[in-house]
């Protein structure tokens, strides 16, 4: 039995549809991340699931069943927010002990409780700290600490690393997993990065303007996106490349660009394939082109504009017979430079989204 099931919600503001017959599932212990760009009702879902909204339609089972008649303190579902919400005349302990002595737990307990908690967040030696000095990105690690000390059924976090650094939060992003996991709680995260939702989810449930566009294992749909909204969104540095399908024989497509045919895999996003002289979109990532010096049997001709040092890579800049300009991710031994003439390559197997007719951009 899932210990979360959202099934088929909906819910207006007013004459606006925000959610869309939503539907999911999260196994006890297991993680989901919402994406999805600002408006695409990412927050909404986790106020219904918490209960400071009610659906206009649907329902939401914790272990089987339903809560939506239910206040949110009887539902025993945590959340931390993006606004913190900590009590400001209560010193970093004491914030984090509150849902512990609420549920009359011993001093001596709670005081080992709070401890572990507060060293799996980065802040031991905090304990005695009015949080009103900390930063920001601490008083959010108070706020994580403290919804883990309340153990819940089901943990809800929107934008739970949102205040802190890139260095600190790909730290904290290992520790909390592995402490979440070790709890046995299941999690409900909101997110618009991307590197966030890979790094603490199992799975990921894609959201654009209210419906879920994809849902899946975090890796399978990182690894093989099924709409061009989707690979572009999880690979934010991600291009596109519109031709014309000269053959399609299953997954695979032949597109023609410009005066190259090149191959590709076609990610299937409606109920039939893209047809002969169909307009056709192929995403790709930088990660993805191969830079090489002659004529590929899977390549087309470009002009290097501008070749960049990025630290563990190069970033170059091409454009293409048709003008549009991609660009590359190359190995450091790679020393092309502005004005080169090149091909450039990637392995047939890549995302192609058919484009629902008109002339190829």
């Amino acid at each position: 039995m899932a210990q979360l099931a959202v099934e088929g919600v909906r819910k207006r503001f007013g004459d606006k549809t925000v959610l869309h017959e939503i539907s999911f599932a999260v196994e006890p212990g297991g993680g989901l991340a919402l994406l999805g760009p600002s408006g695409s009702g990412k927050s909404t879902i986790l106020n219904l699931i918490a209960g400071f909204e009610q659906p206009d339609a649907g329902d939401i089972l914790v272990r089987g069943g339903s809560v939506v008649q239910l206040p949110p303190h009887r539902r025993r579902i945590g959340v931390v927010f993006q606004q913190y919400a900590l009590f400001p005349h209560l010193n970093v302990a004491e914030n984090v002990a509150y849902p512990l002595i609420r549920r009359k737990v011993a001093a001596g307990a709670r005081g080992k409780r709070v401890q572990q908690l507060l060293e799996a967040v980065q802040l031991g030696g905090y304990e005695h700290q009015s949080v009103q000095t900390l930063s920001g990105g601490q008083q959010q690690r108070v706020a994580i600490a403290r919804a883990l000390a309340a153990e819940p059924d089901i943990l809800l976090m929107d934008e739970p690393m949102g205040a802190l650094d890139r260095t600190l939060r790909d730290e904290l992003q290992v520790e909390l997993k592995a402490l979440l996991r070790q709890a046995g709680i299941t999690v409900v995260y909101v997110t618009h990065d991307q590197r966030e939702a890979i790094a603490l989810a199992e799975q990921i449930a894609v959201l654009n303007e209210g419906r879920i566009e994809q849902i899946g294992d975090t890796e399978a749909i990182f690894a093989a996106p099924r709409t061009a909204f989707v690979a572009r969104f999880l690979w934010p540095a991600s291009f596109s490349l519109f031709g014309t399908a000269e053959k399609v024989e299953g997954e695979s497509v032949q597109l023609r660009i410009g005066g190259s045919l090149v191959s590709g895999k076609w990610m299937e996003t409606s109920a039939t394939a893209p047809k002969t002289g169909a307009a056709v979109e192929m995403v790709l990532r930088p990660q993805q082109i191969r830079i090489l010096p002659s004529a590929h049997a899977n390549s087309v001709f470009a002009e290097i504009t501008e070749a960049v040092f990025s630290g563990d890579h190069r970033t170059v800049q091409l454009r293409l017979l048709g003008g549009e300009q991609i660009m590359a991710h190359q190995p450091l031994a790679a020393h092309w430079k502005a004005g080169d003439k090149v091909y450039v390559s990637w392995d047939a197997g890549h995302v192609f989204v058919p484009r629902a007719g008109g002339d190829p951009r």
